[in-house]
């Protein structure tokens, strides 16, 4: 193996090795754990991030607004069963309480991206910006699972 093939192929590893570890992220006294989507199939224009976020501070903490290059705009929103129909309605912000963990997850709250730049592929990632009340903006890496996936897959959590 040639030293520039070796070289590539460390590279690899390691990016590979630092997309798994990067699964938590902090801003101020919160911990934003396993940020994922799914992959988006054929013309999507849509996709969504779920995600947890877990208040250790003493002050409850909101999510106010998300940004990303992935996608033109990004909402926060809620899917409730309403009359027997899963409807999604978008919500102003989202409430972490001291001590609490919120939960982006499928069927519940989760983050809305419209207008995709391009199709979400299972195995990468894209970066994006949430935007806390009090504990400011955090640059996250939100990973690609399948499309059917029910959770990211990075922790093993159900």
């Amino acid at each position: 193996m040639t030293r520039g093939l070796r070289a590539m192929v460390a590279a690899l590893v390691l990016g590979v090795a630092g997309v798994a570890a990067a699964a938590d992220f902090t801003a101020g006294d919160l911990v934003i754990r396993d940020p994922w989507s799914r992959a988006t199939a054929g013309p999507a224009h849509n996709g969504v991030i779920y995600l947890a976020i877990t208040n250790r501070g003493g002050a409850a903490d909101r999510l106010v607004a998300v940004t990303t290059p992935a996608a033109a705009s990004a909402s926060l929103h809620r899917s409730e069963m309403a009359g027997g129909v899963m409807k999604m309605r978008p919500v102003a912000a989202i409430e972490i309480a001291p001590g609490e963990t919120a939960v982006l997850e499928p069927g519940g709250l989760h983050i809305m991206l419209m207008r995709l730049a391009r199709p979400l592929r299972e195995g990468e990632s894209f970066a994006a910006e949430l935007v806390f009340e009090r504990a400011g903006t955090v640059r996250i890496a939100v990973t690609v699972a399948g499309p059917g996936a029910l959770h990211g897959g990075m922790t093993g959590h159900d």
